[in-house]
């Protein structure tokens, strides 16, 4: 895995794609094209190269990433490019898979099994490998791409290449660890696969392979009915049960153990500016009701309005007060799901992750990284998700200088934090400073996140 990004090389990749493509505006949208993939407002003189190329200087290497995520997302990049971009994007936290598992799964696999319609199969490779590779394309109609070559041999002439000769071709067995996952999860999708039974098979002969390394394709949801599957690692503490949830926190609690046996925990100082919540946490994880209801229970209220308003008041004042986008997320996620919030994973902000009675000063290089989360949800089937928002001070020194080092300890603790079972996604302060801006960015996240870990409201 990955000790750190190359911020260099990802600056030369990312200015590759925004400078030609924002010069193709006229100098009146010029502001609004690159505020829209997160570049500083252009200076107002000069060419639109010198304005464009201005503007990218100007963008901490911090900020590089959100960027990339851009251009992927808009689809800007070639190719070749694009894979460039995923491949230092994806590094940080992907599970290791040796050529030697990848070989014996391609051995394994029957290609006639992945291979139902030609679209949907050169769809997925599509998205992650580059097909149109013929230098000569230009000069004529090609016939000499790994598209073509695929299109002959695997569709034309059945039989002519083996699944170890596609993979060969596509250079599967030296894709990163990353790509590798990404392209077993296609393979297995319903968007490549329209068939479950088959879906099943595939995933029954690949699993093997993966548990020798640690690793599982195991359904974590649906999508329009067909089942999901995702690469995890069985090392990871998903399967574990969560024992001591602290959260909404208002200053640091002193904790001790009062029973180290049964990990009963007791908070001697500031036990008013946290909240523990002390109930077993079931399956399908916590939702807002199930907050509530022990909520009502701790403060003893009866009366469900009264219980509702004042728990999300506790929970709002636990927000930094001087973290605007963050009170935005909070806000909006409840906003967006109106009447459906009850029976959705409640929203847990300031979240206690790590707890050290030395300071990070006298522990020193053997410190723990990120203390508290910004926000947790934990979801059905063991899933927790991390929701993290990045103000400047993420990855800048008190002076206001772009800071590599304190990038580069986020960037652990994310691999951390992936390594113990937990799905981490960051926002940029800037994309959640504007309400309005914000309500669509979280409105499709909120979205996609829920469709991709089978999350439906339901009641009991």
């Amino acid at each position: 895995m990955a000790t750190g990004m190359d911020f260099a090389t990802l600056r030369q990749l990312v200015g590759s794609v925004v400078v030609p493509e924002l010069t193709g505006y006229t100098h009146r949208q010029l502001g609004d094209a690159c505020v829209s993939l997160g570049l500083p407002e252009p200076p107002g003189e000069g060419t639109k190269r010198v304005r464009v190329s201005q503007s990218f200087a100007a963008l901490p290497d911090a900020e590089l990433p959100m960027v990339a995520e851009q251009i992927l997302a808009q689809a800007l990049a070639d190719a070749s490019t694009r894979n460039a971009i995923q491949d230092m994007l994806w590094a940080e936290g992907s599970l290791e898979m040796p050529k030697r598992t990848r070989r014996e799964i391609a051995r394994d696999l029957d290609l006639a099994d992945l291979v139902h319609n030609f679209d949907r199969f050169m769809t997925i490779l599509g998205r992650l490998w580059v097909l149109d590779d013929d230098p000569f394309s230009w000069l004529g109609e090609s016939t000499n791409s790994l598209r073509d070559r695929i299109e002959h041999h695997v569709f034309h002439n059945r039989g002519g290449w083996t699944t170890e000769d596609l993979f060969e071709q596509l250079g599967v067995f030296e894709a990163t660890d990353a790509r590798f996952t990404r392209f077993l999860e296609g393979l297995v999708s319903a968007d490549t696969v329209l068939d479950e039974p088959a879906q099943r098979h595939i995933v029954d002969t690949v699993n093997p392979h993966l548990h020798a390394v640690g690793a599982e394709l195991r359904e974590t949801g649906v999508d329009g009915g067909y089942p999901v599957f995702r690469v995890i690692s069985l090392r990871a503490a998903r399967n574990r049960r969560p024992k001591n949830l602290i959260f909404a926190t208002l200053a640091k609690p002193d904790i001790r153990f009062v029973n180290a046996i049964d990990n009963d925990i007791e908070i001697v100082e500031n036990a008013d500016k946290v909240l523990v919540y002390d109930r077993p946490i079931r399956t399908d994880g916590i939702r807002w009701r199930d907050l509530q209801a022990w909520w009502m229970d701790s403060e003893q209220l009866t009366d469900e309005v009264e219980g509702k308003k004042s728990l999300y008041q506790r929970l709002i004042r636990s927000l930094p007060s001087n973290s605007p986008p963050q009170r935005n997320l909070y806000d909006l996620y409840h906003e967006i799901h109106g009447t459906a919030v009850p029976d959705l994973p409640a929203l847990l902000p300031e979240v206690w992750l790590h707890w050290d009675p030395v300071s990070a000063k006298v522990r020193g290089p053997k410190a723990l990284l990120r203390f508290r989360m910004d926000f947790l949800l934990l979801l059905p089937h063991g899933e927790r998700i991390v929701i993290e928002v990045d103000g400047a001070h993420h990855f800048t020194s008190p002076e206001g200088r772009p800071d590599g080092t304190k990038y580069a300890d986020n960037m652990r603790g994310d691999r951390d934090l992936k390594l113990n079972g937990y799905e981490v996604f960051r926002f940029g302060a800037t994309e959640l400073l504007d309400r309005e801006r914000a309500r669509s960015l979280l409105e499709q996240f909120f979205k996609d996140l829920f469709r991709q870990f089978n999350v439906t409201p339901h009641k009991d």
